[in-house]
């Protein structure tokens, strides 16, 4: 049964695609990225619906969308119901493009600065013709962009599930009505849970791996430019959020990934465009001070964790690849019997140190070759499942 959290969408008149935009004091980008929606869909000759469901912004975000060009394309914004996060906004049009029985869902992030009119069709096309019920971007990024995916959801959902999707939690996706009934028809107790907040990306990319009928598909996007976040100061909710929603998952799909012990690419629909990435700067002396410092001050609650791995980063705010993926599993498994989101806390000092190793190790080399360390991150995440899948099932 779906729950009512939007009431806004009266009219039942049939779109093709509901592009929805969930915002947060966005003022500054959300116009732009409603024109250039539209002008993708015109493109297609869709008939298409815009959408934003907005969290309560203050600095004019709603007047900015609704004074956007669209260029005769529909739109409208209202306030999203439900506790406060990108999840519930996503639901609520989720809940949108279910009314107006969209064939396709694309969500774009309002923060979006490098967003073009070809992006609609990228991740439209492949729903549109029979292909797949779930879109996820490819970018062109910075190697310092993405932390929270480079390290630990990129590979962890590659190794359990199989499936090797670049960007697992990259915002701007697209959904087939399929796909958007069977969110829907989740318990209603999962929008009090981090799926509500910074979850929702990893959720809707893991129950598409999992329950479609069809392999997700990614679509090439190039370059991604957007508010980008310093990972040491701005990033510790969100990796909470999107952390706890990976490993419950892990525990919902158990049966899933159990016997999973190969990874095989996952199709890229389209040509990558050549374009330059935004640079992107680390605090590297700030990053390993504050994994240093954080760890010190969780060390009564990590006496499960290895001492030898715990000293070495109290003592260089720095971790070894091994060592990180060792952490990562230990820390899961602990999740496991405990269901304590200070667990996930207990693992983020850890993240930390291990962006300042990739920064230290990446500092002289080009993106395509940190590009490769972190593939080679990802291998020892496969290496070391077996141990990790017999104390886990053990």
């Amino acid at each position: 049964m779906i729950v009512e959290y939007v009431n806004e969408v009266h009219d039942l008149k049939k779109y093709d695609v509901l592009v929805g935009i969930p915002s947060y004091n966005n003022a500054e980008t959300i116009a732009n990225v409603a024109s250039v929606a539209a002008k993708g869909c015109l493109d297609l000759n869709l008939k298409a619906l815009i959408v934003n469901s907005d969290g309560g912004s203050t600095d004019g975000t709603i007047d900015a969308f609704m004074n956007s060009d669209t260029f005769g394309v529909e739109k409208m914004s209202f306030k999203y119901r439900g506790i406060a996060g990108k999840g519930s906004a996503v639901r609520a049009l989720l809940e949108a493009a279910h009314k107006v029985r969209a064939e396709v869902f694309i969500m774009l992030d309002s923060d979006l600065r490098s967003v073009q009119p070809w992006w609609i069709e990228r991740l439209a096309s492949p729903i549109i013709h029979g292909k797949t019920d779930y879109v996820a971007p490819f970018y062109l990024r910075h190697k310092y962009d993405g932390t929270i995916t480079n390290n630990i959801c990129y590979p962890l959902t590659s190794v359990l599930y199989g499936l090797k999707i670049r960007q697992p939690i990259g915002g701007d996706f697209g959904v087939g009505r399929r796909l958007i009934e069977t969110y829907l028809s989740k318990p209603v107790d999962t929008w009090q849970t981090n799926v509500a907040r910074f979850g929702i990306d990893i959720w809707m990319t893991t129950i598409a791996i999992n329950e479609s009928n069809k392999k997700p598909l990614q679509a090439a996007l190039g370059a991604k430019v957007h508010d980008v976040k310093d990972p040491g100061k701005h990033l510790q909710n969100m990796f909470v959020q999107v952390v706890q929603t990976l490993f419950d998952l892990m525990l919902a799909y158990e049966d899933k990934w159990k016997n999973v012990n190969k990874v095989e690419k996952c199709y890229v629909y389209g040509e990558q465009p050549n374009q330059i990435v935004e640079k992107i700067v680390i605090d590297l002396p700030g990053l390993k001070e504050k994994a240093r410092n954080f760890l010190k001050n969780r060390l009564e609650h990590i006496s499960y964790l290895p001492w030898k791995i715990v000293d070495s980063v109290v003592n260089s705010g720095q971790i070894k690849v091994d060592d990180w993926v060792e952490i990562v599993y230990q820390v899961a498994l602990h999740y496991k019997k405990t269901a304590d989101e200070q667990a996930i806390v207990d693992l983020l000092p850890f993240y930390f140190a291990r962006i300042a190793s990739f920064v230290e190790e990446t500092g002289g080399v080009d993106d395509c070759v940190a590009e490769e360390v972190i593939e080679k991150q990802l291998s020892v995440f496969l290496q070391l499942k077996p141990s990790f899948s017999k104390r886990w099932f053990g």
